[in-house]
């Protein structure tokens, strides 16, 4: 599918506002409403917005403590056992298989370093996991949301 300027111009504003009004869209972009609800329609139906979702700040739920985690795993795991087994953790929010020694990378994030430890645990009764290397956040340097860029 060919993404234009427009088709960006649109994606940033529903990246920064999902809940903008075609309209105030349409206003941004120079396009009217009915316009810019057709080039929606046909970014979802072709994927490339897969919804919308409300953003919420980890800290005003209570769960600040963030944690990534290598896992190392047995013989021929493949990814699809991991997302199946880091699916059933609530504190999983992102997992990704990676090049190097490790065979995949799990972000976790947890109110407190009891909880997060708790989740280490469950995460580590894994059958296939043999091991794990945990590294703890500090602090959020840059926290943005997918936007897509042009090709230059």
């Amino acid at each position: 599918m060919q993404i234009d300027d427009v088709d960006q111009r649109i994606i940033a504003s529903l990246v920064a506002d999902a809940r903008a009004s075609y309209a105030d869209i349409g206003a941004r972009v120079s396009l009217s409403a009915p316009a810019v609800k057709r080039r929606v329609d046909r970014l979802r139906a072709a994927g490339v917005i897969r919804g919308f979702t409300a953003v919420i700040d980890p800290a005003a739920v209570g769960w600040t403590t963030e944690a990534f985690v290598e896992l190392f795993c047995a013989g021929r795991t493949t990814p699809a056992q991991i997302a199946v087994a880091v699916r059933r953790l609530p504190e999983v929010i992102g997992a990704y298989t990676v090049s190097g020694e490790a065979d995949a990378l799990v972000h976790l994030r947890a109110a407190d370093i009891a909880h997060l430890e708790n989740a280490l645990e469950r995460l580590r009764a894994q059958t296939f996991v043999t091991s794990t290397r945990s590294t703890i956040v500090l602090s959020r340097l840059v926290d943005s949301p997918t936007v897509v860029a042009a090709p230059t």
